[in-house]
């Protein structure tokens, strides 16, 4: 089964959107801050306190998704501070789906093994639109 959910991104209140997605859906936030990143002396400074990705279970399945995009990111402008999420079942069915999709478009973060565990990738595709891409063993999609 692959699972497609929404990716919401915020310009610094994404922890104060997901507690009021909370108090409407109910269920449990699961947070991670740019503060947990490795620290790397070519990364641009991002300020730890925003919200590098949060999650939050809605329903049977389903998923909502988002993070603070700072600035050094591109500012959110209404329009694109959506994206949306597959995470496919096989992390050979993920790598296809992002080669596919990227194909004409434009490639913002590489597909790849990341410092949280996952297969993940960004792109915005030649219609210009933003996807996640995402395989991660650890939860079983």
């Amino acid at each position: 089964m692959m699972q497609v959910n929404p990716y919401l991104n915020f310009s610094g209140n994404c922890e104060e959107a997901f507690e009021f997605y909370k108090s409407v859906f109910g269920g449990e936030l699961y947070i991670s801050r740019f503060s947990e990143i490795p620290s790397d002396d070519s990364a641009p400074q991002i300020d730890g306190n925003l919200i590098m990705h949060v999650s939050m279970p809605i329903g049977d399945g389903q998923v909502l998704m988002g993070s603070d995009r700072p600035d050094v990111m591109g500012a959110t402008t209404a329009g694109d501070n959506v994206m949306v999420i597959v995470s496919p079942d096989r992390t050979d069915d993920a790598k296809r789906i992002f080669d596919a999709l990227s194909d004409g478009g434009t490639v913002t973060m590489q597909f790849e093994r990341t410092f949280w565990g996952a297969d993940f990738g960004m792109l915005t595709d030649k219609f210009d639109i933003n996807w996640m891409v995402n395989f991660d063993a650890n939860q079983g999609s």
